[in-house]
Order: C-alpha cells, then structure tokens, then sequence
C-alpha cells in the first residue's frame, strides 16, 4: 500500500485538495469492491491541525501534522491563491520537508501552479515542468533553472510530477493511478468521473498574451507593430530595419525579452487571432486564414495544429457555439 501525503498549504485551492483525495480513495472503493485490497493510504499533511481557506468561508481538518510524518511514498503539492511570492513565503516550511522526502525515495506531484512551491524546493532545477499557461511569465522569471514546457499536460522526471493549468490536474492523477494501481483502474477511474484519460496538452486551451513586462521598448514597440498588423505579412528583417536594431541583435533581444523568437511571436499572434475568428463568427477556415495574413493553406494548418494541438476545423468544431450544434 503506498502512503499518499496530500499537503494542505496556508492559501490553497480548495478542490486541488479535495480532488487528489477523491481519486485516491476512490480507487480503493473500486479495488476493495472488484475483491483487492486498497492501494493507497492518504493523508491530509499540514503545519497546523486547521487551515482555513477562501477567506475562512472553508476549513480543512488535517489527518496528521507534518512534523510528526516521517516517511511518505507519494508528496501531492497542491495550487495555492493569490500572490504566489506570497504564497512560497507562506508556506516556507513545507519545503526542506519536502526535499527530505523526495531524497528518502518519496515522489513528488504538483497540481496546476502548486509547480511554483515545487520549484521553490530547487529539486525542479535542470528539469522539465509543467504549469498553468497563464503563469508561465512569471514562472519564468522566478526559476530560470527550469525548463518550463508549454502546453504538456503531464511531466515526469525522476520522481518529480507536473500538471498542466486547472482541471487538467486530473490527468496526473490518472497518470499516478496507472502507475500504482495499473492500468484497469485508471479506465475505471476516468469513466467514474467522466475523465478524458491520455489527454497530452493544454495547447487547445491556451490564450496567447505577449509577454511585456520588461524593459526593452524598441522590442515592445515590435510587439505592439505586430499585434496592430495582424493581417500583414512581416519579415523579421523588415522589423529590425524599423526599429534600428542588427537582425541578428534584433532576435536575441526579443527572445530574450519576450521568450519567444520573432517568427514565433508573429505565428502566435495571428494563430490566436485566427482562433477568435473561428470561436465566434461564421468564417470558414479558408476566409479565417486569409484574415490573419496567410495565402497558403498547408502552412497554415501546419502552424495552427502545432500551436493548438488541433486543426482549425477541429477547433472550429469545438469552440464555434453554432458549429457545436450543427
């Protein structure tokens, strides 16, 4: 039986608490009535025997004080509120804790932005993780030793897990059910809680903000040319001529500042522009496309499904209201 410490940190989400537990005990109702025995222990693991979260409005009764747990088998960090610097600070101490743990053989989840305290811990250092996408700036710019991937659903390195944004969580449990109860009772898992099992991204969810807040306004002032021009075709080196800047200078500085390459910017502006034509108006994909500055469809199906996970009919299907009920 492995021992499951789902941690309830000061500013927790409440259902990234809630859920863990759902799904681990619930596997043991599954197993104890196909005649197994159950597969996990889990317990609610805190500084204090109460939190208090959502302003109070809940509370959390924990099951065991984290001084007193010596040895786990399975770590659950889940996504805190608020100001996530706040958040670290807040929740300091369950850090060397769960370093400890992690070094005594233990392994370690992280649901949705819970990644920030597992990160925190420096045992993310070198390795991939995934997020929330609506972080990932300041992810990036808090642990730069991480290598932040976007749009993965799930990471696994060395006993370290990841989840992609919100609910996507629930494909890492899946993943860990799989892993400790096998196969049969992950199916059996995401058909009890109507859970699309070996779902790989959170690409299709993803709303695509530039990152501006840093110092370099030439470069700004290239993303906002670029955001106003949509429907334009714009060569980096027409970019770097408008703004002074050498090419190659030109492109190191909007990685550097933007982590993104010039090209990758540009597709990603007209993608996301192409996926709100195709959300909310009765275009076709060939009108859409024109609309965001593109002449050729190869190219621009390739794009869209690299950036989305999906291709433009596929999203139109599935995020166009009328489309969904045609």
């Amino acid at each position: 039986m492995k021992h499951v410490s789902i941690l309830v940190p000061e500013e927790a989400v409440m259902a990234a608490i809630v859920d863990p537990r759902t799904m681990f005990t619930g596997v043991n109702e599954f197993l104890e009535a196909a005649g197994h025995p159950p597969a996990f222990q889990v317990q609610l693991v805190g500084l204090t025997s109460e939190v208090r979260l959502h302003n109070n409005i809940f509370s959390i009764h924990n099951d065991i004080l984290l001084k007193d747990l010596k040895k786990t088998d399975l770590v659950i960090i889940p996504a805190p509120t608020g100001d996530l610097k706040m958040a670290i600070e807040k929740n300091r101490a369950f850090l060397p804790w769960i370093i400890d743990q992690y070094n005594k053989g233990a392994e370690v989840a992280s649901l949705c932005i819970g990644s920030f305290l597992l990160a925190a811990t420096g045992l993310l250092n070198g390795k991939e993780c995934s997020s929330h996408w609506r972080t990932a700036g300041l992810f990036r710019e808090m642990f730069p030793e991480v290598d932040l991937v976007d749009g993965r659903i799930v990471t696994e390195q060395q006993g370290l897990y990841s989840s992609g944004g919100a609910s996507s969580y629930w494909n890492l449990l899946l993943h860990l059910v799989e892993k400790y109860a096998g196969r049969e009772m992950a199916i059996t898992a995401a058909k009890v809680y109507a859970l699309e099992i070996d779902r790989k991204t959170q690409s299709p969810f993803v709303m695509f903000n530039g990152q501006k807040s840093h110092a370099d306004e030439p470069i700004r002032q290239a993303q906002e040319f670029i955001e106003k021009n949509v429907a334009e075709k714009i060569s980096v080196e027409e970019l770097a001529i408008k703004y002074a800047i050498g090419r190659r200078h030109f492109e190191r500085r909007f990685k550097s500042a933007t982590n993104n390459t010039p090209v990758e910017y540009i597709q990603r502006v007209k993608i996301e522009a192409a996926k709100k034509q195709l959300e909310s108006t009765r275009k076709n994909v060939n009108e859409v496309m024109y609309d965001v500055g593109y002449s050729d469809t190869k190219a621009f199906r390739t794009v869209f499904k690299k950036i989305t996970g999906l291709s433009p009919i596929e999203y139109r299907n599935k995020y166009n209201k009328e489309a969904a009920i045609a």
